[in-house]
């Protein structure tokens, strides 16, 4: 009977757990401007529990994803629990939850990831909303470096206002996640003359309040990070992400 069902849908000759994991894995893919190899493998026994929409879970893997805003991500893992769609979306290219879920996730980013997230208008944007001695703030070639040592570099020539002076920024600090949520640079090390120094510390002061995970998740997901790994010149978060509807690009 499952197969009699599966037979008439418009994916001729593939199982219905094919079906939606190419389904996800599109969507998924949507999400993102630009996508390396990404794969979905939708889990679910027997196979006929698919047409009352029920999913035993969901793994997905993908790397060399370019978010919208700029933003990359070298590596993605997502594994789903148990979740309930709405079948009949998937044949309209949608993912829809019909209840929330959550899934384990390991996120990496490169130093080149790290240097470039930096450097584009959405983070820029952000900085630049910082004002010192009244003034705004012009970054330029901002670098991110991962240390042997587990420390993060940041380094950035910044000018005030109109001025053509540049000011060398060059900060190292901790990484660590706070609430979950928060990621802060901590037992932070600043290099430079007093100028710089004051710099570096009113940067450090707004990128810290902006690290919140809650401001670049999207719709409809919340993330939390329980652990970070660096090694290798990449940084590695370990956690969970509740999914109340599958997000849409908009």
């Amino acid at each position: 009977m499952t197969a009699l069902v599966f037979g008439t849908l418009p994916f001729p000759n593939q199982s219905g757990d094919k079906i939606v994991s190419k389904a996800v894995s599109a969507a998924i893919s949507a999400l993102f401007k630009r996508t390396g190899k990404i794969s979905a493998t939708v889990r679910a026994e027997p196979v006929a529990k698919l047409l009352q929409g029920s999913v035993d879970g969901f793994d997905f893997i993908g790397n060399g994803m370019l978010m919208y805003n700029g933003l990359r991500i070298e590596d993605m893992e997502l594994y789903v629990e148990a979740v309930s769609i709405d079948f009949g979306a998937i044949f309209k290219g949608q993912v829809q939850l019909r209840q929330p879920t959550q899934a384990t996730m390991r996120v990496m980013l490169t130093e080149e990831d790290l240097t470039n997230s930096f450097n584009t208008p959405f983070v820029v944007e952000k900085l630049q909303k910082l004002e010192y001695e009244g003034q705004s703030l012009n970054f330029q070639n901002t670098k991110m470096k991962v240390n042997d040592d587990k420390s993060l570099g940041i380094q950035s020539q910044i000018s005030l206002g109109n001025q053509s002076e540049i000011i060398e920024v060059d900060i190292t600090a901790q990484l660590q996640v706070e609430e979950r949520r928060k990621l802060q640079f901590i037992d932070v090390v600043y290099q430079g003359n007093e100028q710089a120094i004051a710099l570096g510390k009113a940067l450090i002061d707004h990128v810290n309040a902006l690290l919140d995970l809650d401001k670049f998740a999207l719709d409809g997901t919340q993330l939390r990070v329980d652990r970070i790994r660096i090694r290798n010149q990449q940084i590695i978060f370990y956690g969970m992400a509740k999914i109340d509807q599958f997000p849409q690009r908009k």
